[in-house]
C-alpha cells in the first residue's frame, strides 16, 4: 500500500463526526448544520433542463479533452470574467474540463511531482483545503505549510519562506479567495509569486472556487489568469486556475470545473488524465455549457449571500470577533475560547454545528493558526443563517 496513507490526518469532517457522537444536540428545535460548504441554494432550471436533455449521453464514451463546444465556452467565459480577449487562451491548447476542482487539485500534483527530483515540497497556505496536504503525501511529497497570518488577512507572507524551500518547491497551491478566511490575493501578491516560479521553476495553482462569490458586485477578485494578462504574462508560464462550478451554480453534485493556463502543463496534465480515467460525462459537459453560458443566477446567487453577511454579522459580532469577508460564504469568527470547545458546546447547547478551526490548519510553532475560530458556513435559507447566529451569540456571549 501506498506509505502516505499512514501519514494522512483524519479528515475534518471526521473529527467532527466523533465529537457528534459523543454530544448530543438540544431536543428541542431543529439542528442547524454550518459546517460544510455544500451550497443549499435551488440548481438553476436553465442547468437542470440541459442535464435532462443530453442524458441520452450516457451511451457514449466521453473523450478526455471534452467537447471542443464546452471548451469555446469557457474560455468565452474566462475571456469576458478575466478581460483576457488580447490573450491567447485557446480551447484547444489552454483549457481542460474536470470533473470539480477536488479531483483536478489532488491529481495536478500527482502530475507534478518526480520522485527522482529533489523538488520535493508542495507549498500549502495555512489554514488550507485539506485536499492539498492529502495530495501532496499521497505523492510522496512533503507539504510546506505557507504562514498566512491574520495581520496579513490570511494571506501567504512570502518573505518568510526561506530560499532553501522555494528552491525544493514542485507545485504552489493558492486560494483566492480563501477557504475559510474569504481573503483575494492581490497582483503584488500575484507579482511575487510569479516571479518566484520563474526564478524556481515550480507551478502555480490557482484554487479559484469561490471566484463568482464576491460580495461587492462592482469588485469581483482578481484571478491568476487575469494577473498574468495585465502583466504581458501571455503564455501564463508556470501558472493554473481551476474553476468550479459547485459554489458558482449550486451545482456540487454536478462535479463540473476546469483547468486552465499553460499550455505545456495542460498537454502535461492531460497526458497524465488519460490514464486517470477522469474524463467528463458527456451528459454533465452539456449541463456545464448551460451554467457556463448564464449568468443571471450567479448574480442571484450573490445577491442572497450579500444579504445573510448583511443579517448575520451584526449578531455575530456580539459574541466574537468577526469581519465580513471579500468574497466566498464563509465567517472565520475569532473567540474567546478555542474552536473545539466553541464547537461542543455550540451543538450541545445552541444545536448548531460548526467546524473547529484548528481542523483547517497545521500547529506551528505559534501555535495552530485556526484555535481559537470556528468556520461557518453560511448557506442554509437567510432565516435559518439568522436563527443560527442569534444561537451562537445567545450561547457564546
Amino acid at each position: 500500500m501506498n506509505r502516505g496513507l499512514n501519514k494522512l490526518k483524519p479528515y475534518p469532517f471526521e473529527r467532527l463526526t466523533a465529537i457528534r457522537a459523543r454530544i448530543r444536540p438540544p431536543t428541542t428545535g431543529k439542528l442547524v448544520d454550518l459546517s460544510i460548504g455544500e451550497p443549499q441554494h435551488a440548481t438553476p432550471a436553465v442547468i437542470l433542463d440541459a442535464l435532462g436533455d443530453a442524458l441520452r449521453g450516457i451511451a457514449d464514451y466521453p473523450k478526455t479533452r471534452g467537447l471542443l463546444a464546452l471548451r469555446e465556452v469557457i474560455v468565452a467565459w474566462a475571456s469576458r470574467r478575466f478581460h483576457l480577449e488580447n490573450v491567447n487562451l485557446t480551447a484547444e491548447h489552454h483549457v481542460l474540463p474536470v470533473n470539480g476542482t477536488r479531483e483536478a487539485l489532488f491529481a495536478i500534483v500527482q502530475c507534478s511531482v518526480d520522485a527522482n527530483s529533489r523538488k520535493d515540497l508542495i507549498l500549502i497556505p495555512n489554514p488550507f483545503y485539506q485536499i492539498y496536504e492529502g495530495a501532496a503525501l499521497l505523492s510522496g511529497a512533503k507539504p510546506y505549510y505557507l504562514p498566512c497570518p491574520a495581520a496579513r488577512g490570511f494571506q501567504p507572507q512570502w518573505d518568510a519562506v526561506p530560499d532553501e524551500i522555494w528552491s525544493r518547491a514542485a507545485l504552489v497551491f493558492v486560494c483566492s479567495p480563501a477557504n475559510p478566511s474569504g481573503a483575494v490575493l492581490t497582483s503584488d501578491d500575484y507579482h511575487t509569486l510569479t516571479s518566484l516560479a520563474d526564478r524556481y521553476k515550480f507551478t502555480v495553482v490557482a484554487d479559484e472556487c469561490y471566484s463568482e462569490l464576491y460580495l461587492d458586485e462592482t469588485a469581483p477578485p482578481l484571478g491568476l489568469l487575469e494577473y498574468c494578462a495585465r502583466s504581458g504574462r501571455n503564455d501564463f508560464r508556470h501558472c493554473l486556475a481551476m474553476h468550479s462550478l459547485s459554489k458558482r451554480s449550486s451545482v456540487p453534485g454536478l462535479r463540473s470545473g476546469f483547468v486552465a493556463g499553460d499550455r505545456h502543463l495542460i498537454e502535461s496534465f492531460y497526458q497524465y488524465r488519460t490514464y486517470q480515467g477522469g474524463a467528463m460525462p458527456l451528459h454533465v459537459q452539456h449541463a456545464s455549457i448551460a451554467a457556463w453560458s448564464d449568468e443571471n443566477h450567479v448574480k442571484e446567487n450573490r445577491a442572497r449571500y450579500r444579504e445573510k453577511f448583511d443579517q448575520t454579522l451584526p449578531i455575530l459580532s456580539s459574541c466574537s470577533d468577526v469581519e465580513r469577508p471579500p468574497a466566498g460564504f464563509y465567517l472565520w469568527p475569532e473567540l474567546e475560547i478555542d474552536g473545539v470547545t466553541a464547537c461542543e458546546r455550540l451543538l450541545g447547547e445552541a444545536g448548531v454545528l460548526v467546524l473547529p478551526g484548528d481542523f483547517l490548519a497545521h500547529p506551528t510553532a505559534e501555535g495552530n493558526p485556526g484555535q481559537r475560530r470556528i468556520r461557518l458556513a453560511l448557506v442554509p435559507d437567510v432565516e435559518v443563517c439568522v436563527e443560527a447566529a442569534q444561537r451562537i451569540s445567545d450561547t457564546l456571549r
